[in-house]
């Protein structure tokens, strides 16, 4: 085996360890904790069926990408809740340490390629990252809803945490979050799921 193609496996075989990284969203009907090579792939599906409602023009396939490469460094660095302030503290540094350790199993192009894209999808900057990052917040908004807002009566999460959270993903789809999100959010505050 050339060694370019032995790299390509020895990351094919890293990555399969994100399936090992457990969530705190669960499964949609009261299942299991989700993983995140489940939500990654879940993403990319939902950014694919989705698309028509982003609001700038998109690169689809750099979409899809984004949302399966975007929790890859959770292998070194762990899931850090999204409402987990002393966690929000450390994930960018254990992040950064995590893609330079795990993206450079591969050849020195596509470490850079896919360095480049996690980056991008990081920054929230371009439209395909903001369509991005809004599957990243809506995927776990309806797995939670589905099993009757457990995860946020759980957590004790209240209304400011969930749109401060959700607030953003309106920068990449305004449609998704007034007809989904804002609707979802209300109903569960209404429920006493969400805390006001």
């Amino acid at each position: 085996m050339d060694d370019r193609l032995k790299k390509q496996m020895e990351f094919a075989l890293e990555i399969d360890k994100e399936k090992n990284i457990f969530r705190q969203t669960h499964l949609s009907g009261h299942g299991r904790n989700e993983n995140d090579a489940e939500h990654a792939w879940h993403m990319a599906i939902m950014a694919y069926l989705l698309r028509e409602y982003s609001n700038e023009d998109i690169d689809i396939s750099k979409v899809m990408l984004m949302c399966l490469i975007h929790d890859i460094v959770e292998i070194d660095a762990g899931d850090t809740y999204a409402y987990d302030t002393e966690g929000l503290k450390t994930q960018k540094a254990r992040e950064d340490a995590a893609k330079e350790r795990i993206f450079s199993l591969l050849p020195e192009d596509q470490k850079a390629e896919l360095i480049a894209l996690f980056d991008e999808f990081e920054a929230y900057e371009t439209p395909e990252a903001k369509f991005a990052h809004a599957m990243d917040n809506v995927q776990p908004l309806i797995l939670n809803n589905s099993n009757g807002g457990k995860d946020w009566k759980q957590h004790e999460t209240t209304s400011a945490q969930v749109y401060g959270r959700q607030s953003k993903t309106a920068l990449g789809s305004k449609k998704l979050f007034d007809e989904i999100v804002d609707v979802i959010i209300k109903d569960n505050i209404a429920k006493g799921n969400i805390k006001e």
